[in-house]
């Protein structure tokens, strides 16, 4: 899901879309010379662990929606001046420095990507109505690369044993295509773009028609010392069974949401951008009532 606002087009090309992402340092699988890979589309971190899916028993599946298709590559994009020029601390204001600071930056907007970027364009070169690359379809690329998947679900476990009322602590696995985070990089038309995607929250749907909880963080690990207590930041409390379910069992949906940052890497485009995606996982899990044993 691609997020921008009409009025905030000023702000999101003077800061967000030029900000640098973040990057993954000594990760499981991080290649320290991602940055200087000259193949096609490389991956600096990938998943080592199983497939998710592979704990907590049976009912569990994974979806995907959100921006994953990479599109076009020579996405039709349209340049205009900036009048006022931005300043100097701007990416692409530094790359026109570098280029002998002849020449202006230009916003370019891409209607089939919705991308708004801006870059250096030099004196006497004219604007492309249709460059050869659109960065952005370079970044999707790299994120498709990455196989990005829905969150692997720790806890609840579709075979633990719940009850009613007592705290549920929630939290998941954290992996490079289950939570991040990822990055990648891609190379196509003289240009290579790096993207690093990372979850920044995930939405839990508990299947009993209550309030989705939204933990910004993987959960808290529960621990027997913690007795009865609630988690300190991603929990619940089930008010009735699941004895009316089919199945006798409530359908658990958790549902991240990967922010994911691109930056161009080299070549003349000083450009770079920001988008969400979302992966959703489903299992289920049975609730029952506290037993009571008199004599």
């Amino acid at each position: 899901m691609l997020t921008r606002t009409a009025a905030a087009i000023p702000a999101i090309l003077l800061t967000l879309g030029l900000a640098a992402p973040a990057t993954a340092s000594g990760g499981p699988g991080a290649d320290p010379d991602c940055g200087s890979s000259v193949v096609v589309v490389t991956v600096c971190a990938q998943d080592g662990s199983h497939a998710p899916g592979g704990r907590g028993g049976t009912g569990r599946k994974a979806t995907t929606s959100g921006s994953g298709s990479s599109g076009s590559p020579a996405a039709k994009c349209t340049y205009t001046k900036l009048n006022p020029q931005p300043p100097a601390n701007n990416l692409a204001m530094q790359d026109g420095k570098r280029q002998g600071g002849k020449g202006a930056v230009y916003q370019v907007y891409c209607p089939a990507t919705a991308r708004i970027g801006v870059v250096w364009v030099p004196d006497g070169v004219q604007a492309p109505a249709q460059p050869a690359v659109d960065p952005e379809a370079v970044a999707r690329q790299a994120v498709d690369s990455m196989k990005l998947v829905g969150p692997d679900i720790a806890s609840p476990r579709a075979a633990g044993h719940y009850v009613v009322g007592m705290p549920m602590w929630m939290w998941v696995h954290q992996g490079p295509t289950t939570y991040g985070p990822n990055t990648a990089s891609a190379t196509a038309g003289g240009i290579t773009v790096t993207a690093t995607a990372r979850v920044s929250s995930v939405s839990w749907t508990m299947g009993d028609g209550g309030t989705p909880v939204v933990c910004h963080g993987p959960g808290t690990r529960y621990q027997p010392s913690m007795g009865l207590t609630d988690s300190p930041d991603c929990g619940y409390r089930y008010t009735r069974s699941s004895s009316s379910r089919p199945g006798h069992r409530y359908t658990v949906t958790a549902t991240s949401t990967w922010t994911i940052t691109w930056q161009v890497q080299n070549g003349a485009a000083a450009d770079g951008g920001q988008w969400t995606e979302t992966r959703t996982t489903t299992q289920t899990t049975a609730i029952g009532e506290a037993q009571t044993v008199t004599s």
